[in-house]
C-alpha cells in the first residue's frame, strides 16, 4: 500500500499500489468541476466523468465527497456490470485509520442495515410478481375504456361527465404508481425493460417525460428531505418547509404570508401540482435536454385523449374535462407522495450514513387494503427507500 496520497494526483497507474487518502484530503473534492467518492473505501475521481453518468451528474454529484457505498447499491441492479465502469475512475482508498464513513455516523446501524438487506436478498423479497402488476396496468386500461363508454353510451351530460372524469382521475394517480415502480427498475429483471415500459405508462397513458420523472425522483432517493438536492422540498420560496421557516424568519424574508401558508396551500397546492408545474417544468425539460422520444409518448397521449372525447365535446369541452382529471389526480398524487415526508425532519445536508438519512426522512402509513392501493403502496415508505 502507498502513502497518503495528494490531492490531484489522477488515476493510479495498473499494477501499482494505490495511494491512501484522508477524509480531510477527499473534502476538499465537492466542486462542481472536481468531485471525488468513495465507494467500498474506495476513493473514484468522478470530475469529468460525472456528466456521462447515466442517472445525471446531479444525482451522482450529491454524494460528493461522501461514501456512497449503499447509494450505489441501492441505485443499480448488476453491481458487477457496474463495476467496470468504476475501475477507470480509481485513484486510491481511504487509509486504513480513517472509519468508511465521514461525519455524523451509526456503525451499528450501518451494519445491521446492510445485513438486513442481504437477507432480504437471500430471501428473494425485490423478485417482483409479474401477476401483480400486470393486474395494475390492466385495470388501468380498463378505466380509461370505462371513461369513454360512459361518455359514449350516455352522452355529455353532467352526470356521466362527472363520473368519467373520476374514473379518469383514479386511472391517472394510479398511472403514478405504476411506473414509479418500473422507474425503480422494480418489475423486469432487465432494467431496459422496466425503461421501455415506465416510457409507455407515462408518454401514452400520462402524457409526461419518464426521464423527467427518473430526473427528480432519483435525486429525492438520494437526498430525501435535504434542500437544493431533493426536489420535492426545494419549494421557497411559495412553501416553507423544516429549517426555512426559521430562516427566512431570522432574515425577515417575507415574499408571501407565510404565516398563512397552512391556507393557501390547499388553494395552490394539490390543485395545481400536477395541472401547472409539472406541465410545464415537464415540457421544458423534454425540449432543453432534447428527450424526442418522451416528447412524442407525451404527443400520442394529448392525441388520443382529444381523439377520443372532441367529438363529445369539442375541442373546449374536451379541454376542460382535461384540466378537471388533472385537477383531480394533482390532490391524489401530492397526499400520497407527501405524506411519508413532509411529517419528518426537513434541512439542509447532514452527511449522514445511508440508513440514517433515509430514516430520518421518511415514515410508514398504516396498510390496509384500501390503503396500500390507494397508495400504491406509498405507505411502506421505510421499505421503499
Amino acid at each position: 500500500m502507498g502513502g497518503v496520497g495528494e490531492p490531484g494526483e489522477g488515476p493510479a497507474p495498473p499494477g501499482a499500489p494505490l495511494p491512501t487518502f484522508r477524509w480531510e484530503q477527499i473534502r476538499q473534492h465537492n466542486l462542481p468541476g472536481d468531485k471525488w467518492l468513495v465507494i467500498e473505501r474506495r476513493v473514484y475521481d468522478i470530475s469529468r466523468w460525472a456528466q456521462r453518468h447515466p442517472g445525471g451528474s446531479r444525482l451522482i454529484g450529491h454524494h460528493g465527497a461522501e461514501d456512497a457505498t449503499d447509494a450505489f447499491r441501492a441505485f443499480h441492479q448488476d453491481l458487477n456490470f457496474v463495476r467496470k465502469f468504476l475501475q477507470p475512475l480509481l485513484i486510491g482508498e481511504l487509509a486504513p485509520e480513517e472509519p468508511s464513513q465521514d461525519g455524523p455516523q451509526d456503525a451499528q446501524l450501518v451494519e445491521d442495515f446492510r445485513a438486513l438487506r442481504q437477507a432480504a436478498e437471500d430471501m428473494e423479497l425485490f423478485e417482483a410478481k409479474p401477476a401483480f402488476f400486470a393486474l395494475l396496468l390492466g385495470h388501468i386500461l380498463a378505466m380509461e375504456v370505462l371513461a369513454w363508454l360512459l361518455v359514449y353510451l350516455f352522452g355529455p351530460g353532467w352526470v356521466p361527465s362527472t363520473l368519467a372524469a373520476l374514473v379518469l382521475a383514479t386511472s391517472q394517480a394510479q398511472c403514478w404508481c405504476l411506473q414509479h415502480d418500473l422507474g425503480h427498475t422494480s418489475v423486469f429483471r432487465k432494467s431496459q425493460w422496466n425503461h421501455v415500459a415506465q416510457q409507455f405508462v407515462m408518454g401514452q397513458l400520462k402524457g409526461f417525460s419518464a426521464h423527467w420523472w427518473n430526473f427528480r425522483h432519483f435525486q429525492h432517493h438520494a437526498k430525501p428531505n435535504i434542500f437544493h438536492k431533493d426536489p420535492d422540498v426545494t419549494v421557497a420560496p411559495v412553501f416553507l418547509l423544516g429549517e426555512s421557516s426559521v430562516e427566512y424568519g431570522k432574515k425577515k424574508r417575507r415574499y408571501l404570508p407565510y404565516h398563512r401558508q397552512h391556507l393557501y396551500f390547499f388553494l395552490i397546492g394539490p390543485p395545481l401540482l400536477t395541472l401547472v408545474n409539472f406541465e410545464v417544468e415537464n415540457l421544458a425539460y423534454m425540449l432543453v435536454c432534447m428527450q424526442w422520444t418522451d416528447l412524442l409518448w407525451a404527443a400520442s397521449f394529448y392525441s388520443r385523449f382529444f381523439l377520443c372525447y372532441a367529438p363529445f365535446y369539442g375541442l373546449p369541452g374536451a379541454l376542460l374535462l382535461f384540466v378537471a382529471v388533472r385537477v383531480l389526480e394533482s390532490h391524489w398524487f401530492v397526499w400520497i407522495t407527501q405524506m411519508n415526508h413532509i411529517p419528518k425532519e426537513i434541512g439542509h445536508e447532514k452527511h449522514r450514513d445511508w440508513a440514517s438519512s433515509q430514516l430520518a426522512a421518511t415514515c410508514n402509513v398504516e396498510p390496509s387494503l384500501f390503503i396500500d392501493w390507494f397508495s400504491g403502496h406509498l405507505n411502506f415508505q421505510i421499505e421503499h427507500q
